[in-house]
Order: structure tokens, then C-alpha cells, then sequence
């Protein structure tokens, strides 16, 4: 199987930093509640049956953890996870190979699931209702259709986008659960956990000046402990001080609320040259040198949570809220 396609998670996941700070349970899993207690009765429920759980759609922004869960699934389930992404899957026979090579009860999980092709996604429909492919030998009159059996086996599909995600294949989802943003003080318990994986001592207030900046997301706090981290490690014998924390998010131009400096230019930008839009998104990335596509996956979804921009038929707007964030007046319409 080439790698490109599939990778099987059979080594122990503390082998490297990034996943040996992943959570290996639900009780070592924190936040997403409601999620978690639905999970746990639906594999429980699966395992009474003696069958393969159902399969799962997780979407939510990036950075929530849909991966995390989808391996705790498998660990909970006590299969192996295989794990291969949408936009690597480029022709059915990519699909049937990797079905194929499952072990019955098996968790594939299919990162960005939204932008499979559409021809994978019509194998994949026979495969997830009746664990059966249906492959095409040969060409013009003497072509013959072969159903192959598959071993049950339990597809996770991630998204950040799930309206892209074509009807019949969302439809063919038994469980769809969507990942909502942290609050602080769940951060703040990632955080306390993940620094003591890496054996490093956080001062009173470090972790909740960290968890304010992390915008809701357990990735970006970790990212951010790692790099407050560096600079505990040269300038103060390790230690991460609260004062230490903010002021190397200062230095990493991460402010009170999260926002970085692209968050800052973009923003400024729809102030600035625009008068606070509408504006599309297209102008946007054209003005800020971004791609639409990561304005709108990475940067957008937390500015529409915290109330800086609104979408409207002709546009992004930016809010007075996001005026008075930067103490700007806003302009008279």
C-alpha cells in the first residue's frame, strides 16, 4: 500500500512529541461533553452487539480534535485505526485498495472527507451499506460488473466544511456529531496536561493567559505552549511565569483575544480600504496575499464566533465590536 494512501496507527502513539500529548481515552479526553457521554453509548452499544460501530461524521473547525476522537474510537473499539485524507484518494482503484487491505472491525478515517471525488464517493457508497464493492473488468460489450465482500468496518469521516459534503454521502453517516469551540478553562486543563507530559512547571496564571489567546482551540494552545516553552527554556530557567507567558505571546503577535497578525491585517485591511466592507472574500485574499480558502477554514470561523465580521449577501463586514477592539471610530454610513 503506498503511504500516500494509508498509514495504519500500529506504533505506539507516545513514538513522537505530537502524538504523545493526543489523549488515549474518554476519560483522558477533555471537553466536547456532549459529544464524549454520545460516543461512549453508541460504541458500547456496538460492542454488546458484536458489531462494528456505526459510521461517524465529526465537523467543527480545525483543531478541535476530530482525529483525536476518531482514535480513541478505535482504541475503545479495540481495532486498528487506518488513516488516509480526501484529496488522496484520486481514482476508485485508490479506494478498493485501501477497503481491501481492512481488518474486520477496522476504523478508516478519512480526513477532509469533502473533497473526495465523486466517482470515489459512488465505490464508497456500496462499501458503506452493505460492505461490498462493486468493481467494472474490462471495457464496451464484454465488460462484467464483480462484487467483491468486505469485512464490516467503521468509516470516520472528518470535515471542516459539512455542507460541501454531498447529500448521499452525509445521508450514509449513522452518527453525526459536529465539535464545538473550548472554553477557557477546559484550555487552561489541556494546557496543565500537556505541560506535564513535557515536564515543564507552569506558575499560577501561566495556563489561563495561554488558554485566553488559544481561540478556542486545543491545537493553537498547544502550539503556543510549545513556544512560550522555548522561551522559558533560554530566559528563565524553564519556568513559565504568567509574565513570562504574555510577554512572549506579545512577542509572538498574539494579543489578549488570540488574534494574530494575520488576523490584524486582515481586519485592518476591511477597515482601512474597504471602510469596514461589505467586501468578498476573494478582494480579501487578493489584499492580504492569503488564499480565500484559509481565510475561510483557519482565520474566519473564530472571527465570526467572537462577533468581528458578519457575512451578508454582498459580503464580510466588519462589526463595532472589532472598532472597538482596536479603539477605532466607527465610520459614519
Amino acid at each position: 500500500m503506498e503511504e500516500r494512501l494509508v498509514s495504519a496507527e500500529s506504533q505506539p502513539m507516545e513514538d513522537s512529541i505530537e502524538s504523545g500529548i493526543r489523549p488515549l481515552s474518554f476519560s483522558q479526553y477533555i471537553g466536547q461533553e456532549k459529544v464524549k457521554r454520545n460516543l461512549e453509548v453508541y460504541i458500547q452499544a456496538a460492542k454488546m452487539r458484536e458489531e462494528s460501530l456505526d459510521h461517524v461524521l465529526l465537523h467543527g473547525p480545525p483543531g478541535l480534535g476530530k482525529t483525536t476522537l476518531s482514535a480513541i474510537i478505535a482504541s475503545e473499539m479495540g481495532v486498528q485505526m487506518r488513516t488516509t485524507s480526501g484529496p488522496a484518494i484520486e481514482r476508485p482503484g485508490d479506494l478498493a485498495a485501501i477497503l481491501t487491505a481492512l481488518e474486520p472491525g477496522d476504523v478508516l478515517f478519512i480526513d477532509e472527507i469533502h473533497r473526495l471525488n465523486r466517482t470515489v464517493e459512488e465505490v464508497l457508497y456500496p462499501a458503506m451499506e452493505d460492505f461490498c464493492l462493486d468493481i467494472v473488468i474490462g471495457q464496451g460489450p464484454t465488460a462484467r460488473s464483480v462484487r467483491l465482500d468486505l469485512p464490516p468496518f467503521t468509516l470516520v469521516g472528518a470535515t471542516t466544511r459539512a455542507g460541501m459534503i454531498s447529500a448521499p454521502l452525509r445521508d450514509r453517516f449513522g452518527v453525526m456529531e459536529r465539535l464545538e469551540y473550548y472554553n477557557e478553562q477546559e484550555l487552561a486543563d489541556i494546557i496543565r496536561r500537556t505541560a506535564d507530559i513535557f515536564a515543564t512547571e507552569l506558575e499560577e496564571g501561566a495556563a489561563e493567559e495561554l488558554s485566553r489567546r488559544a481561540r478556542g482551540t486545543p491545537r493553537i494552545a498547544n502550539r503556543l505552549l510549545k513556544r512560550v516553552r522555548d522561551f522559558a527554556q533560554v530566559e528563565a530557567e524553564g519556568v513559565i511565569t504568567y509574565q513570562l507567558a504574555a510577554g512572549a505571546l506579545e512577542r509572538l503577535q498574539v494579543d489578549r483575544l488570540g488574534l494574530d497578525h494575520i488576523d490584524d491585517k486582515l481586519l485592518r485591511g476591511m477597515i482601512e480600504k474597504f471602510r469596514g466592507g461589505p467586501v468578498g472574500l476573494d478582494t480579501i485574499a487578493a489584499t492580504i496575499g492569503e488564499a480565500s480558502d484559509t481565510i475561510e477554514d483557519l482565520y474566519e470561523p473564530y472571527l465570526l464566533q467572537i462577533g468581528f465580521i458578519q457575512r451578508t449577501p454582498r459580503g464580510r463586514v466588519v462589526t463595532h465590536a472589532c472598532y472597538e477592539h482596536f479603539q477605532l471610530e466607527v465610520p459614519k454610513s
